[in-house]
C-alpha cells in the first residue's frame, strides 16, 4: 500500500511540474514581447482593499525581473476619507472630483506620500524587489495647474465654475527622475501630488497622473487596477477590447457612465498620446498583472488606438 500510495503522490507532483512548464512555455513569447519596455501600472486604492498587496508586489517584482521597467502610480481615495473622517474634516465632492482646501490638501499629501506610498514600497521591497517613493513634486516631475472644472445646468443652459480648491491636473511631466530611476534597477512608486508654478501643492486624480506618466515616457502599456472587472456591456458582460472611436460611443451612448468615464478617458488620452495600449483589470483578482501580460487570455479591458 506505501507503494502505491508513493507512486500516486509522485505522479501528482510530476503533475504539477507539467503544468509548470506549460504556463513558462506560453509566457515565454510576452515575456520577450515586453523585454526592455516601461509599463505604468496605476494600483488604485480601493484595489488594494482587497488585501493583494503581497500578489501586486510580487507581480511587480517579477515584472522587472524578467526585463520590463514598471512604474507604479497609486491612489488612495478610501483611506484618505478615513483620515478626514478620523480628523473631523469635511470633504465633499463634484463630480466625482474631491473639493480640497488648504486643511484637506496637506492630509491628503500626508496619507498619500506618507503611509500609502512607504507602505506600497515597503511591500514590494520585502517580495525582492528595489522600491522607491516619490511625489509628483520631486524633481518636478509633475507640475500642476489648478484645476477649472465647468458645469452646465441642463435645465437653463448656464455654465457655471466651480472652484475646488487645490485640486490640479497636468500642465507638464518631466520624465527624467524617472530613466534615471529605471536604469539603476529601481522600481518607482508615485504619489498624485503636483506641484505649482509658486510652489503649491495640488491633489490630483491618479488615474490621470498615471495617464499622463504612460504618455511622457512613451509607455507600452498603461494599466489602470481597480475594483471592477473592466468595462461592461448593457448586459453587464465584460467587454474585452475597444477601439478610442469604440470607447467615445459607449461613453457618448451611456453604455460607460459613473466612475469608468475618467478611467476610460485617461486610457484614451493615454494611447493618444503615444501609449500603445490601455487596460482597466480588476486589481483583487490575484496576480491579475501576471495574467494579463504573460497569458494568451489576458484580463479586463484593453483599449487601443484602432
Amino acid at each position: 500500500m506505501a507503494d502505491d500510495s508513493d507512486q500516486e503522490k509522485n505522479l501528482r507532483l510530476m503533475a504539477r511540474w507539467r503544468q509548470t512548464g506549460r504556463v513558462l512555455v506560453e509566457a515565454l513569447p510576452y515575456i520577450l514581447k515586453y523585454d526592455q519596455k516601461t509599463i505604468v501600472v496605476k494600483y488604485g486604492g480601493n484595489a488594494m482593499t482587497g488585501g493583494g498587496t503581497d500578489d501586486f508586489s510580487q507581480d511587480i517584482v517579477l515584472m522587472k525581473q524578467t526585463g520590463i521597467d514598471p512604474v507604479v502610480v497609486h491612489g488612495g481615495g478610501p483611506q484618505i476619507d478615513a483620515m478626514l473622517k478620523k480628523l473631523d474634516i469635511h470633504s465633499r465632492f463634484i463630480d466625482g472630483l474631491r473639493v480640497t482646501d488648504e486643511a484637506a490638501v496637506e492630509v491628503v499629501e500626508m496619507v498619500l506620500t506618507g503611509s500609502i506610498n512607504k507602505h506600497i514600497v515597503t511591500a514590494i521591497n520585502a517580495a525582492g524587489g528595489r522600491a522607491v517613493g516619490l511625489s509628483g513634486k520631486d524633481g518636478n516631475m509633475v507640475v500642476a495647474r489648478k484645476l477649472a472644472l465647468t458645469r452646465t445646468d441642463s435645465v437653463t443652459g448656464k455654465t457655471t465654475v466651480e472652484d475646488l480648491g487645490f485640486v490640479g491636473e497636468p500642465a507638464s511631466v518631466n520624465p527624467e527622475v524617472l530613466y534615471t530611476m529605471m536604469k539603476s534597477e529601481i522600481i518607482p512608486v508615485i504619489a498624485p501630488i503636483g506641484v505649482g508654478p509658486k510652489g503649491e501643492t495640488y491633489n490630483i486624480n491618479a488615474d490621470t497622473v498615471a495617464g499622463a506618466v504612460a504618455g511622457a515616457v512613451k509607455a507600452e502599456r498603461l494599466v489602470l487596477l481597480t475594483d471592477v472587472e473592466g468595462v461592461l456591456d448593457k448586459d453587464k458582460k465584460l467587454i474585452p477590447h475597444l477601439t478610442v472611436a469604440e470607447a467615445r460611443d459607449l461613453i457618448a451612448n451611456g453604455t460607460i457612465s459613473g466612475g469608468m468615464i475618467p478611467k476610460i478617458r485617461t486610457a484614451i488620452e493615454a494611447v493618444e498620446a503615444g501609449v500603445r495600449a490601455a487596460v482597466i483589470l480588476d486589481g483583487r483578482i490575484p496576480h491579475v498583472l501576471l495574467l494579463e501580460l504573460f497569458t494568451e487570455h489576458g484580463a479586463g479591458t484593453l483599449i487601443t488606438a484602432g
